[in-house]
């Protein structure tokens, strides 16, 4: 038997509708995936410079503890080369309210970024009424009753540090004016 082409057998397909349709769907999807990996990408890349512009950060702090003078109270830029680019930093010394104690504030960011925020900031101290290695006898005097251990008392105060010079096991006694 056979059909005419005005028969009830006609095929069915998809319209060209239809399939443009489905084009703009799978389109706007792959869009947004690009988007997600693009800002994955960029995430990774300012992640990354934050953490060296830190190390960077870091490093300046540790030189001027290092240095055998305290650092003058003001303001000092520099540049470094680190991980092949240039990066700028910026350093404020302020004083404290301890005399032999100065705050360090430093602040880096990418050199090619004019005076863009920071990509780190990092906070240390400088004090220099530290005692020598190995807590010998010329140990740091702070201001007020002096050091504990230092009133020649022999009484049993139960503190665990052991004054420098002092023999382990025996806590320190406490100068005559602290109380417990």
């Amino acid at each position: 038997m056979q059909t005419s082409a005005t028969g009830s057998s006609a095929q069915r397909g998809f319209t060209l509708i239809e399939v443009l349709a489905a084009l703009v769907i799978v389109a706007l999807g792959m869009i947004a995936a690009i988007q997600a990996v693009t800002q994955a990408a960029r995430n990774g890349t300012y992640l990354r410079d934050k953490t060296l512009a830190h190390w960077i950060g870091m490093n300046v702090l540790t030189e001027r503890r290092l240095q055998a003078s305290p650092p003058d109270i003001a303001e000092s830029t520099g540049r470094v080369e680190f991980a092949d680019q240039q990066w700028q930093w910026s350093m404020q010394v302020t004083q404290t309210q301890v005399a032999s104690l100065r705050r360090i504030d430093i602040a880096v960011r990418r050199a090619e970024t004019p005076d863009g925020a920071p990509l780190a900031n990092v906070s240390g101290f400088y004090g220099d009424a530290v005692g020598g290695a190995g807590g010998g006898a010329g140990g740091t005097q702070w201001a007020g009753s002096g050091a504990p251990g230092t009133d020649g008392g022999e009484e049993d105060t139960g503190g665990s540090a052991p004054t420098p010079g002092q023999p382990p096991g025996k806590p320190p006694a406490l100068p005559a004016d602290s109380e417990e």
